[in-house]
């Protein structure tokens, strides 16, 4: 298995979206930050310190920055919403890495035998700014984020 953040909490609430979890096939040493990417545009990237203990790891982001950096590229393209059920509504995703400066980590959870997770495991929006975040498992078991625009879910 490759090395990755083994994610074993998700915590999306007041504001924050908290991770832990496990650097599992890689050492645990020197400084951590979780970084997402904007999968839509990789150039586009943000990062939050992650605390290291261990194997063990403990960080968290606040979803106001993913609203405004959605947003921010919502301008920039010239992109308008309209607010209705499925009327003008965008989505943007960040995927979830672990990095030390030198690898990045992929955010997954594979060691727990549940296949399918991005059906199974469901966690709650939080809206700001009319943009609603939510971190989900993908279709491999990786942790992302989705920033929807427009249309409340």
């Amino acid at each position: 298995m490759k090395p990755h953040a083994e994610i074993t909490e998700v915590w999306p609430r007041d504001g924050r979206v908290r991770l832990v979890g496990h650097i599992h096939g890689h050492p645990a040493e020197g400084e951590w930050r979780l970084l997402l990417t904007r999968r839509s545009h990789a150039e586009q990237r943000l990062d939050y310190p992650a605390q290291v203990k261990g194997d063990r790891f403990e960080g968290e982001l606040p979803v106001a920055d993913l609203a405004a950096a959605t947003d921010t590229a919502e301008a920039e393209l010239g992109v308008g919403v309209e607010i209705g059920v499925g009327v003008g509504v965008g989505v943007e995703e960040w995927d979830i890495h672990l990095t030390d400066g030198e690898v990045e980590l992929r955010a997954g959870r594979r060691l727990d035998d549940i296949h399918g997770k991005k059906k199974i495991m469901v966690f709650p929006e939080q809206r700001v700014r009319g943009i609603g975040v939510r971190p989900y498992y993908t279709v491999k078991d990786n942790l992302s984020l989705e920033c929807r625009t427009g249309a409340v879910t």
